[in-house]
């Protein structure tokens, strides 16, 4: 018989994570732990990490869904095809663990080159929003981490500011060298967007994310079709859980990209069907982690090394906090590897 159990754990920042919508200073997750009664020893972990204010399953009831879930576990088909639509970071989390405990509870949840330490994972190096000098700093520290491609927060300070950063960056790397991507979060409306990415797309910047507020898709169809700068859509997704809606929004807006998030776009399973849309309408795509800690990341990762994909993508954020769950993940130089000879250490949830 199937069993499963849920703890609570606060994330703690090194430093505060700024973006559009606020700074992050702390973040929650829920660790689901499922187990065979006849196996208790053998265990495997997934990680349901919601953000507020962005993910669209978080709220005052969140915690009380993952008890029903931990205590209907046996009932998985419906939990798994249908139960969990509306929410993606449970459903993530309940993927994880299940594939985690099918795979001998060791963490493995693809077996691929990359948990084999034979082949790593490109990945951007993520700069994030805060005073000019202090981004400065953070870029200065990917370029010599020997980052290619580094991917800024923009729309919190001055533009003019976030663009002389952008500027000078260009003016010491040409783009054959160097890729840059911003991400706005929504920061900016349609007016100024249409103009500012003129002006980034003068910096060849490769790509911007989600340069207006979700939900405003006349405006967004608009700015891809008119923007001389790639648009990747990303808050844009979330909330979209059914094939049809995806093949919908996709049809409509047009992106040139989408990034995929697991906690927030439908879990892995929703994810391989955005990809499968995406892919069907010409639309590429990246993975990008959503400050899971190095639990969802591990899943994240394998999930995605088991993908055909060659772009450097979002799974930087191992890095981030104060008391992440010990973990094989390393980065060397501008990619993530599972590194032999480091363990997991999950004793933090299993205490108690």
């Amino acid at each position: 018989m199937l069993k499963a159990k849920f703890r609570k754990y606060q994330l703690h920042f090194k430093q505060p994570a700024g973006t559009s919508r606020g700074v992050y200073t702390t973040r929650d997750s829920w660790f689901i732990s499922l187990w065979h009664d006849e196996e208790p020893e053998r265990i495997g972990y997934g990680e349901c990490a919601p953000l507020p204010d962005l993910s669209c399953d978080f709220g005052p009831a969140y915690e009380d869904k993952i008890k029903e879930v931990c205590a209907d576990v046996d009932n998985l088909f419906y939990w798994l095809s249908e139960g969990l639509l509306a929410y993606p970071s449970i459903l993530f989390g309940l993927e994880s663990a299940l594939m985690d405990l099918q795979n001998k509870g060791q963490h493995i949840l693809y077996d691929t080159p990359f948990v084999h330490q034979q082949k790593g994972l490109k990945i951007n190096g993520l700069i994030w929003m805060g005073e000019a000098e202090v981004m400065r700093r953070q870029i200065e520290q990917k370029l010599d981490q020997g980052f290619s491609c580094i991917k800024l927060k923009i729309g919190a300070i001055d533009t003019s500011e976030e663009l002389a950063i952008l500027r000078h960056l260009r003016q010491e790397f040409p783009a054959e060298i160097l890729e840059l991507r911003v991400d706005a979060n929504g920061a900016f409306d349609t007016q100024e967007a249409l103009p500012l990415m003129e002006q980034l797309a003068a910096l060849q910047i490769h790509s911007i994310e989600q340069p207006i507020p979700a939900g405003q898709i006349k405006n967004m169809k608009y700015l891809c079709k008119h923007s001389p700068l790639a648009i990747a859509l990303d808050e844009e997704l979330i909330g979209v859980h059914t094939r049809d809606e995806k093949e919908t929004l996709i049809k409509r807006i047009k992106p040139q990209y989408i990034i995929l998030k697991p906690s927030l776009h439908g879990g892995l399973s929703g994810c391989e069907e955005w990809i499968e849309v995406a892919e069907e309408y010409q639309v590429a795509w990246w993975i990008t982690s959503a400050l899971e800690s190095n639990i969802g990341l591990n899943a994240i990762a394998q999930w995605t090394a088991s993908l055909d994909t060659h772009m450097a993508q979002g799974l930087g954020t191992g890095q981030l906090f104060t008391n992440n769950i010990p973990s094989p993940l390393c980065i060397k130089g501008e990619e993530l590897w599972y590194a032999e000879g480091q363990a997991w250490d999950l004793s933090v949830l299993n205490d108690g």
